[in-house]
């Protein structure tokens, strides 16, 4: 449970994250100052989920891999949310670029 609570916080952190910095795009006619509000009012409950995430988290994993992990949530998550919210086409190159991020992953996780 300790590895896997803190994952499951940070999934649900970045749905929030998500939303607060892209979800404005489609509302596009809504004034500036509306969008900001709205976002800072969802990355509100995105930061009461990532701080609890990082605490638990802190300890089983380090720093650099509870960042790793964040960052490698975050592209999945943005992934299915601009090909379903956004409506957005996944290209091969995005596909390309996210693999040699979590490349990157590996050697960050990898006890040498």
């Amino acid at each position: 449970m300790r590895y896997v609570l803190p994952v499951l916080l940070l999934v649900a952190s970045n749905v929030f994250m998500t939303f607060a910095w892209y979800g404005h795009l489609k509302f596009k006619s809504a004034p500036l100052w509306i969008a900001i509000v709205a976002s800072w009012a969802i990355a509100f409950f995105e930061y009461c989920l990532q701080v609890p995430a990082n605490r638990m988290g802190h300890g089983t994993f380090s720093a650099a891999e509870l960042k790793t992990i964040q960052e490698i949530i975050t592209l999945i998550v943005f992934s299915v949310f601009s090909a379903l919210y956004l409506k957005e086409e996944f290209k091969w190159n995005y596909l390309v670029g996210f693999a040699l991020i979590i490349l990157a992953a590996f050697f960050i996780f990898k006890k040498w």
